[in-house]
């Protein structure tokens, strides 16, 4: 007993130092640590892959290599794994990097952030400034990383908006992928008939240099056009509830699948092309971070907080002077809106955009992240769009067994979290640019 109790002691205050080390250090000194990683990387990465036996710098921090042996293994082909390269690599590039450089520079980023701790709006911009050169500097590795942050970061937005309706308000909805194919092909058809020569909409209508200029204006058509479709749904499907919403929001997207495969002058079933290079990273990082800034807002305000009164019981609702009809059908288009301007954002990213993009699978996918996430929350939307998305990235050369390790994956989660990982918290900013002095841990 008295060793015990001897050695209590210790081990309370090794855990309490560990604790303090981590704790004290704040988030803008992580992001001078990706930093100084993705610095070195575009340095000497290339250089460190070749002599410690890669041919090429890891795509997602090698995962995608290893699983490629793996797959390779599974075929009957026998090669070596190369799991200690990729950990070396790992742990020279990034883990070390971030871990030392945040801990020297803990010190300088707490008083920066005590400084802006009257002005959240530049420590705002200052962190988003930051992991934005972070995020340009790791993509320039490859055109595959510059990919898919752009389509990680559109995932976000649609997860985000689906919260809205499946979490925030209650609802089951299933329209979101029909959503996307209007916003995808209303921005396309402002971009690539006012700017761009093409077969299907004739010669350009405006000159090509005011064309990135007028972007904005293609997204926010294709969400005005995904709103509109939300409105046409949302006055027969709120007269119902629950598995009858879930039917009427199935057929809209089975609609608007078939009402564009069967429009010529957008392609048909065949696609359309030709869109405009402008969904460039900092614009989709704009775009993206505006949206989880104007979703966050609303969801926090009375308006939110009027959706949550009737996801919870329409009824005590309306007795407490909520008008149901009002808040469902602006939170529906709302949610709508995103999910055009997301579907427009991706047209644009992968430049060419058809009606089979917007089926089962996508709603499937859209589905898994934000129950996986969790509802009713703008931090579960994000780990569940980022979680799904680099996932499904690293998991690819697994083919098959993809479609069975990301369900079993689910049913786990379902099990043992129902509500998703990070259910029902909200998002304030102040958590993440606030500074963490030792005192404040203590």
């Amino acid at each position: 007993m008295a060793a015990n109790s001897m050695q209590s002691p210790d081990q309370t205050g090794r855990r309490s130092w560990f604790r303090r080390s981590f704790k004290t250090v704040p988030v803008l000194s992580w992001l001078i640590g990706a930093l100084v990683a993705v610095v070195l990387e575009a340095v000497v990465g290339l250089e460190l892959a070749n002599a410690i036996g890669l041919s090429k710098v890891p795509a997602i921090f090698g995962v995608i290599l290893v699983m490629k042996s793996v797959a390779l293994l599974s075929h009957g082909v026998v090669e070596l794994l190369p799991i200690p390269q990729v950990a070396i690599y790992v742990a020279l590039i990034y883990v070390l990097p971030v871990f030392i450089v945040g801990k020297l520079f803990a010190g300088a980023a707490n008083s920066i952030c005590r400084a802006l701790m009257n002005n959240l709006l530049a420590s705002a911009l200052l962190h988003m400034a930051l992991f934005h050169v972070i995020l340009q500097f790791w993509c320039e590795v490859s055109d595959y990383r510059l990919l898919t942050a752009k389509l990680t970061l559109i995932a976000v937005m649609i997860t985000l908006s689906l919260n809205v309706i499946n979490g925030y308000l209650g609802e089951f909805s299933c329209s979101h992928p029909g959503f996307m194919a209007l916003g995808a092909y209303g921005g396309s058809i402002v971009t690539v008939g006012l700017f761009s020569t093409d077969k299907l909409l004739g010669p350009a209508l405006l000159p090509g240099w005011l064309g990135p200029f007028m972007f904005p204006v293609a997204l926010f058509a294709g969400g005005a056009v995904a709103a509109l479709g939300a409105l046409l749904v949302a006055i027969p499907s709120f007269k119902t509830r629950g598995d009858y919403l879930a039917i009427i929001s199935l057929a809209f997207l089975f609609i608007v699948k078939s009402a564009i495969e069967n429009l010529e002058f957008v392609g048909g079933p065949r696609g359309m092309a030709g869109q405009p290079d402008y969904a460039t990273l900092p614009v989709v990082f704009i775009v993206a971070v505006f949206c989880i800034w104007v979703i966050n807002n609303y969801v926090n305000s009375t308006f939110g907080k009027a959706l949550n009164a009737v996801r919870d019981h329409e009824g005590a609702a309306e007795s407490m002077t909520v008008d149901t009809k009002r808040t469902k059908m602006v939170g529906f288009m709302f949610a709508a809106f995103w999910a055009g301007v997301g579907g427009a954002l991706l047209a644009h990213v992968l430049r060419y955009v058809n009606p089979a993009t917007f089926g089962i699978q996508k709603l499937a996918e859209v589905l898994a992240m934000v129950y996986f996430g969790g509802l009713n929350s703008v931090y579960g939307s994000i780990v569940g769009a980022v979680s799904i998305s680099i996932l499904g990235e690293a998991l690819r050369p697994l083919e098959m067994w993809k479609w069975i390790i990301i369900p079993l994956l689910l049913i786990l989660v379902m099990i043992f979290r129902p509500t998703g990982l990070i259910a029902f918290k909200e998002f304030h900013m102040e958590d993440i640019v606030r500074p963490r002095d030792e005192k404040e841990v203590g």
